[in-house]
């Protein structure tokens, strides 16, 4: 949408006041005796109150009426929105998901929520640990209610369509090739322009974080001066008909129904807080030498877990770059992994396997099953020219990799019916090379 701004920053201290109203923030105190065009003020914590204060995340939101007032939760239907881990027996084997299926919207109106497909995950919402990845296909806006996760943070990828998420913080737009996190329990709804899909990571007991660079040094990956979050808009709104708030609790659903807009924020200030970030900013390190490094040079975000050094989830991508390694085999290499390979291709052709992964599509390769270059890739990479070339040209693919060990739910492997159950094919013409006649040439 045009005119949207933004404030700029990772985890910074913002603060932000819908013009409309100016002086709306407090000054020098958080919780006055009567706020300024009294508005109510409310905390939003999305960590204990206890935490160091490198990662203590609270927000100051200044409201017309608190989220508090509304008619009790009850339960309502889930869909394909699962954290059922068990309904099917686990399989170990290399799967892959043709492009994800979009209702039409002259066949059935499905916005945001209601197109809510879980496709994989391990963990449990209630004890705090795990994670979970949705695919969410729809056509239509959602009307007069909006969504709030209590479990946990939602990663959100856009892949068809943009989507414009109006939240309490304020709005932004979200197109492909961008990506947007909302953070646990901020409230926030979707308009869509048309069929619309995308994937989310959500991971449960932690917050996304940018990774430690280490010895690349100060500068590099995703620069924190890149991420954008949203300004203070609000709307003075009575929903006479009633307005829904679907909440997220220990993966299920309720609603519940109020008669005013959620989106009456009219100030707010504090570090927790939804954010965007464009993929085209990322500053690729690669290696210029010999060999293929491994992908965690290409990680965006990480959800950290107790164990220094391994992630709950990160989320990693393989943008454009230039490939100029010698005597190298460039793409990547076979592979067996003590965590969980989850892929999606936003647009154009992955380079280990230009054919059958679509955009739309998904591949997982789990916990220590093999993956690698198909059959074509190999051996054409394996005689290529060695010689500076641009490689993923034109192709944004990604990767949530998991240290959990990830199940596939009853949706993902029958009822979505997207599954390529050929997948395995791709490796079957591996022929061996091995000549035991070789020797090492003199030197």
């Amino acid at each position: 949408m045009a005119g949207l701004k933004y404030l700029t920053g990772f985890g910074n201290e913002f603060a932000s006041e819908d013009p409309r109203c100016p002086g709306s923030l407090p000054e020098g105190q958080n919780s006055p005796q009567v706020c300024p065009y009294g508005l109510y003020a409310e905390q939003l914590s999305g960590s204990a109150f206890t935490c160091p204060r490198a990662t203590n995340k609270r927000s100051w939101l200044y409201r017309i009426l608190p989220s508090v007032r509304h008619k009790p939760f009850t339960p309502m239907y889930c869909g394909n929105l699962s954290e059922n881990w068990n309904e099917v027996e686990p399989d170990p084997n290399q799967l892959r998901w043709m492009p994800f299926s979009v209702t039409k919207a002259s066949e059935k109106k499905v916005d945001f929520v209601s197109g809510l497909h879980t496709i994989c995950g391990a963990g449990d919402s209630k004890s705090r640990s795990g994670i979970a990845i949705h695919i969410y296909t729809c056509n239509n806006s959602m009307i007069n209610r909006c969504f709030q996760n209590s479990d946990g943070d939602f990663l959100i990828v856009p892949q068809k369509g943009e989507i414009l998420l109006t939240t309490e913080f304020g709005k932004m737009m979200v197109e492909p090739n961008e990506i947007c996190v909302i953070q646990q329990g901020m409230r926030f709804s979707v308009d869509v322009f048309g069929e619309t899909r995308g994937y989310i990571l959500e991971v449960y007991g932690a917050h996304f974080e940018l990774p430690d660079l280490g010895p690349i040094g100060a500068n590099g990956l995703a620069n924190p001066r890149d991420f954008q979050i949203p300004v203070a808009w609000f709307e003075d709104r009575t929903v006479a008909s009633g307005y829904t708030i679907i909440n997220k609790y220990q993966g299920k659903l309720f609603s519940c129904q109020q008669d005013f807009s959620p989106f009456n924020v009219v100030a707010w200030h504090g570090n927790y807080t939804p954010y965007k970030y464009n993929l085209e900013n990322f500053m690729a390190i690669n290696c210029v030498a010999f060999d293929h490094a491994d992908p965690s040079i290409f990680t965006v975000l990480t959800a950290k877990s107790t164990r220094p050094g391994v992630a709950i989830a990160d989320f990693v991508i393989f943008p454009p770059r230039w490939g100029v390694a010698d005597h190298t085999f460039r793409p990547p290499y076979y592979h067996r992994n003590c965590m969980s390979e989850f892929m999606g291709l936003i647009k154009g052709h992955y380079e280990a396997k230009e054919e059958g992964f679509q955009p739309g599509g998904a591949s997982l390769h789990s916990m220590m099953t093999p993956h690698g270059p198909d059959f074509d890739c190999f051996e054409k990479n394996s005689t290529a020219e060695l010689k500076p070339e641009r490689v993923a040209e034109g192709t944004m693919a990604f990767m949530f990799e998991s240290s959990f060990s990830m199940a596939v739910t009853k949706w993902g492997l029958e009822t979505c019916q997207r599954l390529d159950k050929s997948y395995y094919k791709c490796w079957e013409p591996l022929k061996s090379h091995f000549n035991p006649n070789w020797r090492p040439s003199s030197k």
